[in-house]
């Protein structure tokens, strides 16, 4: 049974909202803006909610993406997890999430909606979209995953789906409010739907997941010539050291004169100095 203040992640008339928002208006503009590749569809056959989809997060383009790329079957009531310090903290920020991704309030520091939301969606047959580093990359590389999205897989015995978003950071980055232009190639990857192993705990089955979403990041970037994580990692310590370079010039220019301590030699007297 559907829980008091639960009834619009899959109600008809909030389903019916959020399908002309997303395919109306939300990715006609997206795929217009984006040259969109899709890969691994056929992971998707005999996929059914509940579920949770993972993904890395470098860009506010990486929702849509998802949501335009599902099947209709699977993404009609999937709710995304939205920080709720940023877009719950005002109702015109909250109102346009909730329309376009079914989104439900989760705290940044893992993947715990107020009162345990994310759980009770599980139960109750809604598929989540978390995305474990917890924020956008501000550099395009990728942070480790929390292991919030791998235990509630585990608590509730539903798969995970991985998924890989190539490109999305160069076409949007962090700080633009707009996708560049000129219709940038991005890449949207389906992975296997996973299960922990038995034994695995949370930690573990959240380590192997991020693994599996570089590996499916990386193999896709090799082969259309794009950026991989080991490129962004690279690009992220050479702009540290640069800075770090320039931060050490400048404490040697601005870096005051200190005249040595030198005790004043005594006045000689006149005359021959008397032997002792």
């Amino acid at each position: 049974m559907t829980e008091p203040g639960t009834n619009r992640y899959s109600a008809a008339a909030p389903a019916a909202a959020r399908l002309v928002a997303q395919h109306l208006v939300m990715k006609p503009y997206i795929w217009s803006a984006l040259s969109v590749h899709t890969h691994g569809m056929r992971n998707l056959d005999g996929l059914k909610p509940p579920f949770v989809v993972v993904a890395n997060h470098s860009s506010h383009l990486d929702a849509p993406l998802i949501y335009g790329s599902l099947p209709r079957r699977l993404s009609k009531n999937l709710a995304a997890g939205a920080a709720s310090d940023y877009f719950f903290d005002s109702w015109y920020k909250a109102l346009p999430t909730a329309l376009f991704f079914n989104s439900f309030p989760v705290e940044r520091q893992g993947m715990r909606g107020r009162r345990g939301m994310a759980g009770v969606l599980l139960n109750e047959g809604i598929p989540l979209l978390l995305f474990p580093e917890g924020t956008r990359s501000r550099t395009g590389a990728m942070a480790n995953f929390k292991p919030g999205a791998a235990a509630l897989s585990i608590s509730r015995n539903v798969p995970v789906l991985p998924m890989a978003l190539v490109g999305s950071y160069a076409a949007m980055p962090y700080g633009a409010t707009v996708p560049v232009p000129g219709r940038p190639h991005v890449h949207v990857v389906f992975g296997r739907p996973l299960r922990a192993a038995p034994g695995e705990i949370a930690h573990q089955f959240s380590d192997r997941l991020h693994r599996y979403v570089v590996e499916m990041h990386d193999t896709t970037a090799r082969a259309y010539g794009m950026p991989t994580q080991a490129d962004f990692a690279r690009a992220v310590a050479l702009r540290a050291a640069a800075a770090q370079a320039e931060r050490d010039a400048d404490a040697e220019v601005f870096e005051p004169v200190v005249e040595p301590d030198v005790e004043p030699e005594p006045p000689v007297a006149d005359g021959h100095a008397q032997a002792s």
